[in-house]
């Protein structure tokens, strides 16, 4: 009964360990998306911090490939020491990306205020001009979100770039990708898009700061049950002496 229920551990074992190669390229993938994903809308949010969930998630994915091939060894060779720090760099991850969705939570938190501090000055900073990088920032927001403005398109009255530019009229990345020939006029308000950028960007940050969480939160559960797994191998081995390494039975056969 106790070599079955070995058996059976190491089987689910096994297969967790597959499972954390793929949760490696997995969680690697997120923590890139975020990066990038920051990159695009860092003029927006200004600390810096929010990035430290992705940078430990991409960690922890680089460490899952190392823990997968212990894993798999050790389960194989049936190695108590190497079952041992197989668990051991289990809980460790696991308190890790405990850490990881306490952080997520309270920086998910803050997105709001510190969008609500930037924004506006980001936009008075507008001229118009590809080279200059909060143009850029501004013009890919409004195209991606499909908004306009931090409220609305009439905020762009507001802003140092309308009121010199003098021809009453927003940029062109406001147009509604249907409207052909639109120059931004806003004496065409139906050919703009009517939703400010506020609302919008830090519902998009909040989004990809779930991500994180929810990954975390998923792979934390695998991981105990891992932990758990070589726990059961570990303690049933020492309270059965007559079980014995797979490896010594099958240099016997």
């Amino acid at each position: 009964m106790g070599q079955c229920g070995i058996t059976s551990s190491k089987t689910v074992l096994v297969f967790l360990n597959l499972i954390f190669w793929a949760a490696a390229g997995i969680l690697c993938y997120i923590g890139a998306y975020v990066f990038i994903t920051y990159d695009d809308y860092d003029h927006f949010f200004e600390d810096v911090y929010t990035l430290i969930p992705a940078i430990i998630i991409i960690a922890v994915g680089t460490l899952l490939f190392i823990i997968g091939l212990i894993g798999c060894c050790a389960t194989i060779r049936e190695s108590s020491c190497g079952l041992a720090t197989f668990a051991a760099i289990l809980l460790l991850v696991f308190v890790t990306e405990c850490v990881v969705v306490v952080l997520g939570y309270i920086y998910r938190a803050k997105v709001e205020n510190q969008v609500n501090h930037s924004i506006q000055k980001v936009y008075n900073e507008y001229n118009g001009t590809n080279t200059d990088a909060p143009s850029r920032a501004i013009d890919y927001v409004q195209r991606q979100l499909h908004c306009c403005g931090i409220h609305n398109y009439s905020d762009w009255r507001n802003t140092h770039w309308f009121k010199e530019s003098k021809n009453n009229s927003v940029p062109v990345s406001c147009c509604l990708p249907s409207i052909t020939n639109c120059t931004g006029t806003l004496t065409r308000p139906a050919d703009l898009y009517q939703e400010g950028c506020e609302a919008l960007v830090v519902k998009k940050l909040k989004e990809i700061m779930m991500y994180v969480i929810w990954a975390s939160l998923t792979f934390a559960s695998i991981q105990m049950l891992g932990m758990l797994c070589a726990c059961v191998v570990l303690c049933r081995r020492s309270h059965d002496p007559a079980y014995e390494l797979l490896v010594t039975t099958n240099s016997y056969a």
